[in-house]
């Protein structure tokens, strides 16, 4: 459910150009067609959308029995008489996605200081519509499950997953209203918040407070690095692993640590272009010489430059740019795999459940967003951005409904490692649903394209 990182709006693309300075090397006849290809907005979509095609194509397979069964693997650490042993599917979504959650939480932290929620006459629309797409949702289900037990899962279909809907998006191209695309980042940064809060509120069952403490002081612990100046990663690595583990044996979803240490990365860079500029003015005749002892520190000039032109960006900046890739296409791709896998049988689209997630995927999320930003605009705390109708809101909004990587994390905080087959085929029918009847209606709703006269 990631946000694309700002993209150039030059119209230049850098991932294509070859620096003239580097030799030409074998691997990269592959490495530079794979870097573009994973630049592409839409990319991290379609690779969600193979893994989930696999895993529901190996899960009702002759081979079912034993892709389902991997994830059940017991994978076991033991130090003394510490023992630390849980399932694969376990690892994956409390251990593995916590990387996940911490680029979303650098997301957050970026929007919140410099991008679309920097300013609340920029954020109230998008705040308006991710708080409805997410009330409603549950309202519905939580009124069909009523006095369930499945009533736990009410979480289920608040999230939109961001991946599928820049991957609709892109497919039909530049007849997408910029505005819309900016209302529908903004709204998903929101709904991240939201989840983070439903997950820290709705799913924690019990707390150890000696552990919950051990984490406060590892948080602590962390700032006071970032207060005086630790700027080395491996300091903070452990720490994070540490707050990581204090979060799982707390009882606090440990996939939280990931969120607060996102939002506690400092976004401020520590040297400004000018003062960097002057430096390497001043290395630069340093290079120019040619005496032997001036080329032996060389070595020494190149880390120092390395470090230097290392703080001319927010380490926020940094991390994002380096773990949005590994986060879109290793860990998404890896827990769709895990999670994705449900064996299809038309009685499951009829069970309560899967009507109540589908129900509040289709019918809840557009209702709430369009129903919240009217109210919004009506009420004058927000505006529709300029070049946004209402009609291509209201065909924008059904594709709030794709929610997937989220939605299939809350079901297994909700029911289990495993989750729930009937609310796992849900979130799989209502996101389909949804992608269908919103590319439908923008198709509808959208300026047809200008036709190219000969």
């Amino acid at each position: 459910m990631h946000v694309p990182l700002p993209v150039d709006q030059s119209g230049s693309d850098s991932h294509n150009q070859t620096d003239p300075l580097l030799p030409r090397r074998p691997i990269d006849r592959l490495a530079r067609p794979l870097a573009r290809f994973l630049h592409i907005e839409a990319t991290s979509g379609i690779v969600l959308m193979i893994c989930t095609a696999v895993a529901i194509g190996l899960a009702n397979s002759p081979w079912a029995e034993t892709y389902l069964g991997l994830w059940k693997t017991k994978v076991n650490l033991q130090i003394g008489s510490f023992q630390f042993e849980h399932s694969l599917r376990h690892i994956i979504n409390d251990g593995l996605m916590s990387l996940f959650f911490f680029v979303i939480g650098l997301e957050v932290k970026r929007e919140l200081v410099h991008g679309s929620l920097s300013d609340i006459r920029r954020a109230t629309l998008p705040i308006a519509a991710a708080l409805g797409g997410m009330i409603v949702p549950a309202s519905i289900y939580i009124a069909m499950q009523y006095g369930q037990p499945a009533v736990r899962g009410w979480g289920i279909p608040m999230a939109t997953d961001i991946a599928f809907v820049v991957g609709c998006l892109a497919l039909l191209g530049s007849r997408v209203p910029n505005s819309l695309r900016i209302l529908l980042l903004s709204l998903a940064i929101v709904d991240d918040i939201g989840a983070i809060i439903v997950i820290a509120i709705g799913y924690t069952d019990h707390l150890d407070l000696r552990y919950l403490g051990m984490a406060a002081v590892v948080i602590g612990i962390v700032q006071f690095f970032s207060y005086i100046g630790v700027r080395r990663f491996p300091p903070y690595i452990v720490a994070g692993l540490i707050a990581w583990f204090a979060f799982h044996e707390s009882g606090v979803h440990a996939t939280l640590a990931g969120v607060i240490l996102g939002l506690m990365t400092p976004a401020k860079a520590s040297i400004v272009p000018e003062r960097f500029r002057v430096y390497l003015n001043q290395t630069s005749k340093s290079f120019e010489e040619e005496h032997l002892e001036v080329r032996v520190r060389r070595g020494e000039q190149v880390r120092m430059l390395q470090r230097i032109s290392r703080e001319t960006i927010s380490p926020l900046e940094y991390l994002e740019t380096a773990l949005h890739q590994w986060s879109s296409y290793l860990v998404i791709p890896i827990f769709a795999l895990a999670n994705a896998g449900v064996a299809f049988q038309l009685s499951n689209i009829n069970d309560p459940v899967a009507v109540a997630v589908i129900l509040g995927l289709v019918i809840g999320k557009p209702v709430g967003v369009l129903g919240f930003s009217f109210l919004a605009v009506k009420s004058g705390l927000a505006r529709l951005p300029e070049g946004l109708s209402w009609s291509v809101l209201a065909a924008g909004s059904f594709l709030a409904g794709i929610g997937f990587t989220m939605a299939l994390f809350i079901d297994g905080l909700a029911f289990g490692d495993d989750g729930f087959t009937n609310a796992k085929t849900g979130i799989l029918v209502g996101s389909g649903i949804s992608a269908v009847l919103g590319m439908t209606f923008l198709l509808w709703t959208l300026p047809k394209p200008a036709v190219q006269s000969s």
